[in-house]
C-alpha cells in the first residue's frame, strides 16, 4: 500500500506546479470598453495579400519558443506574417486565455514549468514586427491552448512555419478590441 501512496503524493506534487493568475486588460482609453457597435465597422472584412516567402523555423531542446520567435522576426526582417503551423514538444509552458465575457477583458495566465506536453498546433500573426502567437498543447489527460507566453520551452524539438506577407499589408485592426 505504501508504494501507491508514494505515487499519489508524487502526482499531487507535480500537479501543484501549475499556477494561475488573472489580469484585467482595460483599453488604453477606458471609454472604449463601454462604447457600442458602429455601423461604419463591417461585421467581417478581407485583407488581400500573398506570401512573399515561407520560413520554417526549427527550435532545439530547452529554447524558449517566444524568445526564439522574437529573435527570428528581427533576424529575418519580418514585418507582417501569418503563423501557419507548429509542432513538437515542450518541457513546461505558460499561456494565457480570455477568462470573461464582458469588457474590459480579463486574461487567465496558466503556468506549469514542469509539465511536458506535445505541441499539436500553432497559429497567429505578426503585425508591424509584433508577435501575436497562439499555441495548442496536449498531455495524456487534456488538450488546451492560448496565447504563447515566455517560459514555454522546447523538449525534443519544435518546428514553426511562417508565411511572410508584404510589408504594406494592413493588419492594424486584427486584434484591436475597440474596432467594433
Amino acid at each position: 500500500m505504501k508504494p501507491l501512496l508514494l505515487i499519489l503524493a508524487c502526482g499531487l506534487a507535480l500537479a501543484a506546479q501549475e499556477s494561475r493568475h488573472e489580469v484585467t486588460n482595460p483599453s488604453p482609453n477606458p471609454a472604449d470598453d463601454t462604447k457600442g457597435l458602429s455601423d461604419k465597422v463591417p461585421d467581417v472584412y478581407a485583407i488581400p495579400s500573398q506570401f512573399e516567402r515561407v520560413i520554417v523555423l526549427r527550435f532545439k531542446f530547452d529554447t524558449d519558443i517566444l524568445a526564439g520567435l522574437q529573435k527570428m522576426v528581427k533576424q529575418e526582417k519580418i514585418t507582417n506574417a501569418i503563423i501557419l503551423s507548429g509542432f513538437g514538444s515542450v518541457r513546461g509552458y505558460q499561456v494565457h486565455q480570455v477568462s470573461n465575457r464582458t469588457l474590459p477583458s480579463k486574461n487567465m495566465f496558466v503556468k506549469n514549468p514542469t509539465e511536458p506536453a506535445d505541441i499539436v498546433g500553432m497559429s497567429g500573426y505578426i503585425g508591424k514586427g509584433v508577435l501575436h502567437p497562439h499555441i495548442t498543447l496536449a498531455t495524456p489527460e487534456k488538450a488546451f491552448g492560448g496565447h504563447l507566453e515566455p517560459g514555454t520551452t522546447v523538449f525534443t524539438f519544435a518546428v514553426v512555419t511562417i508565411g511572410v506577407l508584404k510589408d504594406s499589408t494592413d493588419l492594424s485592426h486584427l486584434d484591436d478590441k475597440s474596432y467594433r
